[in-house]
Parts: C-alpha cells; sequence; structure tokens
C-alpha cells in the first residue's frame, strides 16, 4: 500500500475549528512537522479538507 507524507506548511491560526482539529487528527503539531500514514480515502477527504496548509507527497 502506498504511503503519504504530509508537512504542515502553513499555520492553521483564522482558519475554522474543523480545519485545526483535522490538522492535529492527522498527527501534526507543529509548522514543519511531518507525518506519514496509509493511502485510504478517509486520508485523503482529511487532506482536501485541509489541502491550503499542507504538503503531500507520496512515498514508496
Amino acid at each position: 500500500m502506498a504511503k503519504l507524507k504530509v508537512t504542515y506548511k502553513k499555520s492553521s491560526i483564522g482558519y475554522s475549528q474543523d480545519q485545526k482539529d483535522t490538522v492535529k487528527a492527522l498527527g501534526l503539531r507543529k509548522l514543519n512537522s511531518v507525518a506519514t500514514h496509509n493511502d485510504t480515502p478517509a486520508i485523503r477527504g482529511m487532506l482536501f479538507k485541509v489541502r491550503h496548509l499542507v504538503e503531500v507527497e507520496e512515498v514508496n
């Protein structure tokens, strides 16, 4: 299964609480922190919701 490397690039300050909660649920705490997740539809949906705050790359 493919993996996704997610990097927290832009602060969630000023954005809605549900977007802040999504960033936290992805395991991202501080700016430039990195989390790795399996490529599932649920994770893809979370990433789509905060796509303006994170950077995503596929890892084999």
